[in-house]
């Protein structure tokens, strides 16, 4: 079966939502959303490929929809779910091993970071609103970089990275419903609810002291 097949599939209605098709993009990309955000709050290494699979689907799904500051930012997940894969697996450097320990974001990380979250959404806001379409520039560019804070955080195992999903969620949910994507809305909702579980079960990870390696163990 040819690429374009493929994908004519995957935009093939499924099923009527409150009178809405519901394609198998936006099922897929429910279906592995949800696992992959479990799979986080379990600081299981497997959410990094589910991951993955679920911001090709959001591609093609965020592309149809007009929300195309979304649809780019999926690559950029992409990218940084291969930089996370190895972070999580290295230490989050060199000359560190074993697996990465989640710790507290830092004063000037956190400045950092809401420097870049600033220019980003300005920017992304002009961008989108001169050179798209797009309805909605301003939710779409913050939502963008929510996003992109969060996921760096949830690379280096920041516990702050949760209170940033969490925000980016819940413009999410009315933003998707307005574009009449009520299956992935639903699925931000969900995806609310895991954020809370994972903040709460890395809080715990938090204050719990690492258990020795096995080479760290003496007589």
């Amino acid at each position: 079966m040819a690429l374009a097949d493929v994908m004519e599939t995957l935009q093939r209605p499924l099923f009527t939502l409150l009178g809405t098709p519901v394609s198998w993009t936006e099922v897929l990309g429910f279906g592995s959303g949800a696992l992959c955000v479990w799979l986080v709050t379990r600081q299981h290494l497997a959410n990094w490929p589910v991951g993955i699979a679920n911001n090709l689907f959001f591609v093609l799904l965020f592309t149809q929809a007009g929300l195309y500051a979304d649809a780019g930012l999926q690559i950029v997940f992409i990218t940084l779910a291969a930089y996370g894969w190895w972070s999580w697996t290295h230490g989050g450097g060199p000359g560190t091993k074993g697996p990465l320990e989640v710790r507290r974001t830092g004063r000037t990380e956190w400045a950092l970071l809401l420097a870049a979250g600033a220019a980003g959404t300005i920017l992304i806001t002009l961008l989108l609103d001169r050179a798209t379409d797009s309805t909605v520039p301003f939710w779409d560019a913050l939502t963008t970089s929510l996003s992109l804070m969060a996921t760096y955080g949830q690379c280096r195992k920041r516990l702050e990275s949760w209170w940033l999903w969490i925000a980016a969620d819940v413009v999410y949910i009315p933003l998707y419903a307005h574009k009449d994507l009520y299956l992935t809305s639903v699925l931000y909702a969900g995806f609310l609810l895991l954020c809370l579980s994972g903040l709460r079960n890395w809080s715990r990870a938090l204050t719990t002291p690492p258990r020795p390696r096995p080479a760290e163990v003496t007589a």
